[in-house]
């Protein structure tokens, strides 16, 4: 039996993506998707630089998922996969500017206009539960 590289990194990644996908985070697959997505967003739209990295499993995923159950959260959530949907991914961080590509993050965006960032280093020296209050104090500020 036989399996290609991408056929397994395809199969690895599955259960990441899933994480957030079951909560009701829309994947951004392509750059027409991104395209289509991001700058008509209306309102507040939360982006989740999704990796296969421990801190994203350990703190950025948990994190977003608590985040989301605030009583207020953003009216678009929205995940690129950093590594795997390269393109996708690529077109998403133009809207992050002026910060430098990170995987995971997270960035909040409210017509458009980027308001909000969590970078990796942010995500590395933090527990979900930090992270979650962050998105939290985010989400009132910004998505009311």
């Amino acid at each position: 039996m036989s399996m290609s590289f991408d056929q397994y990194m395809r199969d690895m990644v599955q259960p990441m993506r899933d994480e957030l996908t079951a909560i009701g985070i829309r994947e951004l697959r392509t750059t027409e998707e991104v395209e289509a997505s991001l700058p008509d967003a209306k309102g507040t739209a939360l982006v989740v630089v999704n990796s296969v990295c421990g801190c994203a499993a350990g703190q950025a995923r948990p994190g977003v998922a608590k985040a989301l159950q605030h009583d207020i959260t953003p009216d678009h959530l929205f995940t690129v996969f950093a590594g795997q949907d390269k393109e996708a991914t690529a077109k998403a961080r133009e809207y992050f500017a002026p910060y430098p590509p990170s995987s995971p993050s997270i960035a909040l965006l409210k017509d458009g206009e980027l308001v909000h960032f969590i970078e990796r280093h942010q995500v590395e020296n933090r527990s979900a539960e930090e992270i979650a209050e962050d998105l939290a104090s985010a989400f009132d500020r910004f998505c009311r």
